[in-house]
């Protein structure tokens, strides 16, 4: 079985983690409820499901938390148009399949978003994920765990943006590699787990053959 690269999206493939944020404080606004920006930045990569709860506590998830979420969809797809992808997504994607790497996209966006930034990257025939693939988000190791499966793989390493990503994988019993493009900081990323932490996609790129691969099994210590 090859070895397999599954990849975060947003914020790691695409520049959308600040358009989240905007979108959400928007959508929080929107229903008179006021949080800092930096709360919301600092949740992004979380899923929407339980965002809301990390950002404005559990009472206002049970009264809007459905309709934040909605609000927020229509806020970002205001802005979907102006996302693009970061500086060598797709010859990071390309170097991967051509060293025999299986790569799959580990996404928990919604399935209209992901399929927008799949045109974006052009990445080829590759598995992907959606938040209509599992019930529960990032930090929980569903969706890596989806992802292994839609691959067929039982070796892997992580790659993403977030702490969030990080700690999945880590649940997953996955190593992870971080990025510097979602705005957590270095050790941020190797205290939740990353063993190496990349400024950009193109340095991570030259680095590919040293990704730490392993089985999926028990969770990291």
């Amino acid at each position: 079985m090859s070895n397999t690269v599954v990849l975060d999206v947003d914020g790691t493939l695409v520049d959308t983690n600040y358009h989240h944020t905007v979108a959400w404080l928007r959508a929080f606004r929107s229903l008179d409820i006021t949080v800092p920006g930096w709360k919301v930045h600092r949740s992004i990569g979380m899923g929407g499901d339980k965002l809301v709860a990390a950002v404005a506590g559990d009472t206002v998830e049970r009264s809007h938390g459905d309709d934040l979420r909605t609000a927020w969809e229509r806020y970002f797809d205001e802005v979907l148009d102006e996302i693009q992808p970061f500086e060598g997504a797709h010859r990071l994607i390309r170097a991967a399949t051509d060293l025999g790497l299986a790569v799959v996209l580990a996404s928990s966006g919604k399935r209209k978003h992901v399929e927008h930034y799949l045109k974006l990257l052009d990445p080829g025939d590759i598995e992907w994920t959606s938040s209509d693939d599992v019930d529960g988000s990032k930090p929980e190791p569903d969706l890596i765990q989806v992802a292994l499966d839609k691959a067929k793989a039982t070796r892997a390493v992580m790659i993403g943006d977030s702490i969030w990503d990080c700690e999945a994988a880590g649940r997953a019993g996955l190593p992870s590699i971080g990025l510097l493009s979602g705005g957590f900081g270095e050790e941020e990323l190797v205290d939740r787990g990353a063993s190496a932490v990349y400024a950009d996609l193109d340095r991570l790129r030259a680095e590919l053959n040293d990704l730490p691969f392993a089985e999926a099994g028990e969770p990291n210590a």
